[in-house]
């Protein structure tokens, strides 16, 4: 893939959003560390306090468990939403033509269902795939291969 001069490049999972810069060119990317966020997100056994409601049906003497909220996943969408929205603020400041997205699918989904109009035009790649903890050399190798 090629990946344009000055393009935005995002990477991200539910917890980590690397913001990179390509300084080099499409052939040979030069990926620059622009912004690095991250966030404290504890399994969900230690945010959950009790175990799930139940439901009594009024005519019969059955019971049912209402669904555990996933309270780790929650903070994920939430962590998600808020990378789209700096994204779209740096689209409609005009920051970047050109955004390159890395994330695992439910990550990409979820920025998918943020993203403004302005942000989705820039769009020029989505790669599926969890590259948080890559260092940022493998990450160039990778995109160039995509």
């Amino acid at each position: 893939m090629r990946v344009p001069h000055n393009s935005m490049i995002v990477v991200a999972d539910g917890a980590k959003a690397l913001f990179f810069r390509n300084e080099g060119d499409g052939e040979h990317p030069n990926l620059v560390v622009e912004r690095k966020d991250e966030q404290d997100n504890p399994p969900d056994r230690e945010q959950s306090t009790d175990a799930p409601g139940r439901s009594f049906a009024s005519f019969s003497p059955g019971r049912s468990a209402y669904e555990e909220t996933d309270f780790h996943q929650l903070e994920e969408d939430r962590f998600a939403a808020s990378t789209a929205e700096l994204l779209n603020r740096r689209a409609l400041e005009g920051d970047f033509e050109s955004l390159v997205i890395v994330a695992p699918p439910r990550t990409l989904g979820e920025l998918r269902k943020h993203l403004h109009k302005e942000t989705e035009k820039r769009i020029t790649a989505e790669i599926p795939k969890t590259l948080t903890g890559h260092p940022v050399p493998e990450i160039e190798k990778i995109l160039i291969a995509e």
